[in-house]
């Protein structure tokens, strides 16, 4: 099984992870970036310079049995691009699809795509769950320009050529997060105390070390070719007992108290943070079944265990 299989944003969160377990699982790893910069011992670092509709990809995938496509421009809470869709567009539609047209001509057998959650839509509600057959339903700039990607992705799927297999990811946490998780981390281990204590959504998570896992099958196994998928840790979890499992894996106190959620969204809205609020307060559940009939896939880590690896990173980090 194991050949040389590529990494495009080897240098990101999920894309060191990859390359880490890949290498360890013994592939050959190529990772992709758009500057020369330094990734882990043992993986050849190709640069192709910006991600757009031009990009010359070719030289980068030459050899390689598979490539997993992480490189993207993700969503950004306060964006001061002058036009933001046609940013998005740019760099996670027309990339994407300049990227599968030059991954077949240079001999690629099959392109792993990791879109977005937020391709279904922003968030389910009461018993309802995200799953491979819904009809989309992308919210933001960020999740349309994913849902173009794939379609235009299944189009050149059609053609013949090249095999592609869809992921859409809720949240991902692990050591090396950023963004918002990584904020949250923060202030637990700070002990600041969070107006939180009366959350009861229900969210799916994806812990880096199951969606790393979970992508190499993607890349080999022949039963994915064609699909889309919906992954996660298989625990959904409210940001009240979130922010109390990541306050017991930092062996800290949790500093919770009660404020209503009506008045969260309230203070969200005058404070211009109305995302931030809203997704610690809505709920985000998918289904995973598909992946169990499909490929026989259970996640390696618990949440639990999830968790107690970001915070011990997260500890010792902040150690030194």
């Amino acid at each position: 099984m194991p050949g040389i299989i590529a990494v495009t944003g080897a240098n990101g969160f999920v894309g060191r992870a990859l390359c880490t377990e890949a290498l360890r699982r013994g592939f050959a790893v190529r990772g992709i970036t758009r500057v020369p910069c330094a990734l882990p011992d043992g993986v050849e670092n190709v640069a192709v310079g910006e991600v757009d509709g031009d990009t010359q990809w070719e030289h980068a995938m030459v050899g390689c049995d598979a490539v997993v496509h992480l490189a993207a421009r993700v969503h950004i809470m306060r964006d001061k691009s002058h036009d933001p869709l046609a940013e998005f567009r740019r760099i996670n539609t027309a990339g994407t699809t300049r990227l599968a047209q030059c991954a077949r001509r240079a001999g690629v057998r099959r392109l792993v795509n990791v879109s977005s959650i937020g391709v279904n839509g922003p968030s389910t509600e009461g018993e309802l769950v995200f799953t491979d057959r819904d009809v989309p339903d992308p919210h933001n700039p960020y999740s349309l320009s994913k849902w173009e990607a794939e379609q235009a992705l299944r189009l050149i799927q059609l053609e013949g050529g090249l095999e592609v297999v869809t992921v859409r990811p809720p949240l991902i946490y692990g050591p090396g997060v950023g963004g918002n998780f990584l904020r949250l981390l923060g202030a637990v281990y700070r002990g600041i105390p969070l107006p939180l204590g009366l959350t009861r959504n229900f969210r799916d998570l994806l812990y880096v070390g199951n969606l790393v896992d979970f992508l190499l099958v993607c890349a080999h196994d022949p039963r994915a070719n064609g699909n889309t998928y919906l992954v996660s840790d298989g625990t959904p979890v409210s940001t009240h007992a979130l922010l109390r499992g990541l306050a017991r894996a930092l062996e800290v106190r949790s500093r919770l108290f009660p404020v209503p959620p009506f008045l969260l969204q309230w203070a969200g809205d005058v404070t211009g943070h109305t995302g931030e609020i809203q997704r610690l307060l809505s709920s985000l559940r998918v289904d995973s079944s598909k992946v169990q009939r499909d490929l026989d896939w259970y996640p390696s880590f618990t949440l639990r265990e999830g968790l107690q690896a970001t915070a011990d990173w997260y500890r010792a980090k902040s150690a030194k």
